[in-house]
């Protein structure tokens, strides 16, 4: 994930080398690691679907994994739903047990073919999965990540990319995703240490800071297989660990509005922490709720010029 140093002629997107020992892809500033597509078939498009969805499915709210054959009972429960707050949770429901109908018609429609069966894409079993899919995406809007904010849209959306595209574009679409994952892990981190590196309680933080970007970075292009990733996982939870553990230093006499501002610091260095950890691990920008952090950080660092009078 190394951050392209050069100024002028950046290489295209797309482009692939080895950098640092590993056949690497250029994205948007970065150089990620690169793994190849695999040769276009259904057996190949089954199974990135299906772990597409689990995927989706765990980063995102429990509950909502509804097995497909229980379709109709999830959307006979959103349609009679009152509640907005329930109708909301009956929705992302809904949207599960679509994703796990269109998995299992596909599955099947795998299975056909492996037996001499070709269905063409205007076979009706394959228009039910597209229509699966797309209206999973509609009402995949009520998702919520697991933490309880909001969605991840890109990342819901993929098992659809995977059923329309090309395997190989699919991949491509992937890379620009981690790039732009790892452009906001850093602007967070960046910001974080330039507004805490405002009050000396933060001393320290900074280097801490930087190596736990770098270590979200190299998590958020690794697949699970890849041997490094048992390096680097223990790098990323080290580095997670070593932040949370980081206490700002509030000097015996500090003027309260000061010392609750140090404290709303360390709690703002935190929610940080856990963003970036979201986003390395679901591969893809949250970019609402990186908006509303980024913004926290600017009010914070008004309101500590405000108390330190300068």
């Amino acid at each position: 994930m190394n951050k392209s140093s050069r100024k002028t002629q950046h290489p295209e997107n797309g482009t692939v080398r080895v950098v640092d020992g590993r056949d690497r892809i250029y994205f948007n500033g970065y150089w990620i690691v690169y793994y190849p597509p695999p040769r276009e078939s259904l057996e190949a498009r089954k199974n990135l679907i299906a772990n597409l969805t689990r995927r989706a499915f765990h980063h995102t709210e429990p509950g909502i994994n509804t097995p497909g054959e229980n379709l109709e009972l999830a959307r006979k429960a959103y349609k009679h739903s009152e509640s907005p707050e329930e109708k909301r949770v009956n929705a992302a429901m809904l949207a599960g047990a679509l994703f796990n109908r269109a998995t299992d018609i596909f599955t099947k429609v795998v299975e056909l073919n492996a037996k001499g069966v070709n269905l063409g894409e205007d076979n009706e079993l394959m228009k039910q999965c597209s229509d699966c899919l797309r209206e999973a995406m509609e009402f995949g809007k009520s998702v919520r990540h697991h933490s309880g904010m909001e969605g991840i849209d890109e990342l819901w959306g993929e098992p659809l990319k995977a059923f329309t595209m090309p395997l190989s574009k699919f991949y491509m679409s992937r890379y620009t995703k981690i790039s732009l994952s790892m452009r906001d892990i850093d602007n967070i981190a960046d910001t974080m240490i330039d507004v805490l590196n405002q009050l000396y309680a933060f001393h320290g933080v900074e280097p801490k800071l930087k190596i736990f970007a770098e270590a979200a970075k190299s998590e958020c292009e690794l697949i699970k297989t890849d041997a490094t990733f048992f390096y680097v996982w223990p790098r990323f939870v080290t580095a997670s660990d070593t932040v949370k553990a980081f206490t700002p230093e509030i000097p015996p006499g500090t003027p309260t509005a000061m010392a609750e501002h140090i404290e709303n610091g360390n709690e703002l260095l935190q929610s940080g922490r856990r963003l970036i950890t979201y986003i390395a691990g679901a591969r893809v920008p949250i970019t609402n709720e990186t908006r509303r952090y980024l913004r926290r950080c600017e009010r914070f660092a008004k309101t500590t010029t405000k108390l330190s009078g300068s």
